[in-house]
């Protein structure tokens, strides 16, 4: 439909959408250097300032708790005051992945993989890492390849910036969606004759709307035999778990376009953690851009989405407080319950458990995003599976570690 009213002259297309368009359209590292520092770095600053201050005024409070139905387009001040009601992340990375390692030239492949490791046997993943996890949440993408990395895989990346095309395609200008997968299939055939020495079975990703778009690319035709396969269910493959993190609890929420396509998302949070994780459902509110071009349908998407976040915290507090007490019996007049999610620094015990905090975990990087904004409401800290799993298992440092390691004679870059 939105084609539709583009071809025929009467799409009506925001600034906010045209600009995140530019920013993922675009291919020159400096142009994406400037782009970011401008819409991300001074704009998600001046969001959180403005969030602020419309909290201080008591402009936001009633509108997250009785959001209003949306009859029309509502007017500007309306708009302003949704989208200040819940602040945007603000420990977003300041370099894209691609800056820190040193592999923004678009005629050069990286080939990353651990000297000590690596052999004629190793298995070699083509990982396209998207705009989301490259570009804005960056510790998305080395984190993946961080894994990678741990389980001796070879991890080829492609050459320069690439958008998959599909944020273009859903907002309308399927021209252009097409225009961007055409050119990067018949890159990407490049690289698989460049590199035809490398025995390439699997492709990763680390995003559920790239792997939607992905799926068209036909990558069995240009790495023969090979399949397509989130991050996380491939470390599930490879054995990758944690042994049961002491002092959390995790919820997991599922994109509305979920990149786990051939295992139970849940099942494969679950193992990776090592311990049950309950599904949150519902949508994050954040969709793509539908935050910024229609903030009053985002709000009242995100109280629901609450909603199912304060329930999921709600019962793995008492599944804990049960399992506690049935550890530990509470002594006669007691009520255990009572100290059930009071921890320390988190003393109305909201998002918290018996035994420590909660966090909501998903695989998608806009929701990422989306999930984070609930964090002054519910209470709860949102992160990425795989960066939950490469903070545990290679420790706090672990991106300072990978970024100096991979540097240091762990990428090789091939002329494309």
């Amino acid at each position: 439909m939105r084609n539709f009213l583009r071809t025929q002259g009467k799409k009506k297309t925001s600034p906010g959408t045209r600009l995140a368009m530019a920013f993922l359209t675009a291919t020159d590292p400096t142009t994406i250097r400037l782009m970011k520092a401008g819409m991300i770095d001074l704009g998600y600053r001046a969001q959180r300032l403005g969030h602020r201050v419309a909290k201080m005024l008591g402009l936001t409070q009633d509108m997250v708790r009785h959001p209003p139905a949306s009859l029309g387009r509502p007017d500007v001040k309306t708009q302003v005051i949704h989208f200040l009601n819940k602040p945007l992340p603000a420990h977003v990375p300041r370099r894209t992945a691609r800056a820190l390692l040193d592999v923004e030239d678009s005629a050069m492949i990286p080939v990353i993989r651990d000297p000590r490791q690596a052999s004629e046997e190793s298995e070699a993943v083509f990982y396209f890492p998207g705009c989301g996890s490259e570009r804005l949440f960056s510790q998305v993408g080395l984190a993946t390849q961080a894994m990678l990395w741990h389980v001796g895989a070879t991890t080829v990346l492609p050459p320069g910036y690439l958008c998959c095309g599909y944020p273009q395609t859903s907002s309308g200008d399927d021209d252009k969606g097409r225009a961007i997968t055409t050119a990067n299939r018949v890159l990407f055939h490049r690289v698989a004759n460049t590199l035809n020495y490398l025995d390439i079975k699997t492709v990763i990703v680390s995003c559920g709307t790239c792997m939607d778009q992905l799926l068209k690319y036909e990558f069995e035709r240009i790495f023969p035999g090979c399949r397509l396969l989130d991050i996380h269910e491939y470390l599930m493959e490879k054995g990758v778990k944690l042994d049961g993190v002491q002092g959390t609890q995790y919820l997991y929420h599922d994109p509305c376009h979920t990149p786990m396509k051939s295992h139970n998302p849940t099942k494969v949070a679950s193992t990776l953690m090592g311990k049950p994780v309950l599904l949150s459902d519902r949508c994050c509110g954040e969709s793509g851009t539908l935050a910024v071009t229609r903030p009053d349908v985002s709000t009242q998407v995100r109280f629901r989405k609450q909603q199912e976040i304060e329930d999921g915290v709600a019962k793995l507090k008492r599944s804990t407080a049960e399992f506690q007490s049935r550890l530990m019996p509470a002594p006669a007049g007691v009520m255990p319950e009572l100290n059930v999610g009071v921890t320390e620094g988190n003393p109305r015990g909201t998002g918290g458990t018996a035994s420590g905090t909660t966090k909501i975990l998903t695989s998608c990087p806009s929701c990422l995003q989306g999930l984070a904004r609930y964090r002054e409401d519910a209470g709860v800290e949102a992160d990425y599976i795989v960066v939950e799993l490469a903070r545990h298992l290679l420790g706090k440092d672990w991106l300072e570690k990978y970024v100096s390691t991979a540097n240091a004679g762990g990428i090789e870059r091939v002329l494309l």
